[in-house]
């Protein structure tokens, strides 16, 4: 497709879809309302994720009524993430908003959010139901508590405040995403964006929001696959709370062994057939090499961070700079 100038539009809405042919025409013509009292020039971007059911038919159908549709698409189904990628790849707007295809949250936020991003206020603002003032409403029970306490995992493997990691309602700074190459195709899409701007210094915001139950269609949420796609990319980008959490307990351990064999040898108890003195060197040694693999990942991540940087310059050089030379 014509990406056209970035100018030409100041708000691009990206809408991930699969299989969402219950909930497009609603969930469309209601982003369409709320984002023409606005008055600022806009577009709408369904992403259809390779749906096997009627959800083309009806953006195709949407977009010969609706001016700000356009729909993008392709035929295998390849996950949240590559679709969020596809629609940043055609977005123009000067800020872009992401959100899901079933209204679970009202896009009359976008609102709030736009104002902080054009305040110059954040460059990332994030609608959070977990932060003070935010609720979840008719959510069933266990992904409620499942999803919380997920989030509250996160915000203790990562820096800074955030309350919400999961969320896929945000507003972005056009250059933000531009100069991130994103690799993710699932929902750790989310957790890469937070990483790679937390290392390229960007400025993250929330607002309260209202999360609720999806009222049409199927849940796309996966318990299994999505909890262990989160841990291994938490682990992966933070290996320091694996590393230090696993190294101290053992470190810890060698050395309450050690109190208690000097115990053992003043109360005359203390039996010279029993191993413990090489237990207690290699639960000690043990431990400080794997605090020591800890810290070298802090290196290599701080490492990682200023190639992130460089990335982004990168990215973002003109096109055709290599025509200027």
């Amino acid at each position: 497709m014509n990406k056209g100038r970035a100018e030409d539009v100041e708000i691009s809405v990206i809408i991930p879809m699969f299989n969402e042919e219950s909930n497009a025409e609603t969930t469309l013509k209601t982003v369409d309302e709320s984002l023409r009292k606005l008055g600022k020039s806009y577009e709408i971007l369904p992403v259809n994720d390779g749906s096997t059911d009627g959800t083309l038919v009806v953006l195709t159908e949407l977009a010969k009524r609706i001016p700000s549709l356009r729909v993008v698409s392709y035929p295998v189904n390849r996950g949240r993430g590559m679709a969020l990628r596809a629609g940043f790849k055609e977005a123009r707007g000067r800020y872009i908003f992401t959100m899901d295809a079933d209204l679970s949250y009202s896009p009359d936020y976008i609102e709030q959010m736009l104002g902080i991003l054009e305040n110059d206020e954040a460059d990332i603002v994030i609608a959070s139901p977990y932060m003070p003032g935010g609720r979840l409403q008719d959510v069933p029970f266990n992904r409620g508590i499942i999803s919380r306490m997920g989030n509250l995992f996160l915000r203790w493997i990562f820096p800074g405040d955030l309350h919400t990691y999961t969320g896929i309602f945000r507003g972005y700074r056009r250059l933000v995403v531009e100069g991130m190459l994103l690799e993710s195709n699932e929902k750790e899409i989310h957790l890469e964006i937070i990483a790679r701007a937390m290392g390229l210094g960007y400025r993250i915001r929330e607002i309260p929001a209202v999360l609720a139950s999806r009222k049409k269609g199927k849940s796309k949420f996966r318990f299994g696959s999505t909890v262990v796609s989160h841990l291994i990319f938490a682990f992966l980008h933070r290996p320091i709370v694996l590393f230090g959490a696993f190294g101290g307990f053992v470190l810890l351990s060698g050395f309450v062994l050690g109190l208690y064999v000097i115990y053992l040898h003043y109360e005359n108890a203390l039996s010279q057939s029993r191993p413990l003195f090489s237990l207690i060197v290699l639960l000690i040694l043990g431990g400080i090499q794997i605090l020591s693999i800890g810290f070298i990942a802090i290196l290599i991540g701080a490492l990682r961070r200023e190639l992130l940087k460089i990335e982004r310059e990168l990215r973002l050089l003109p096109k055709d700079v290599s025509h200027e030379c």
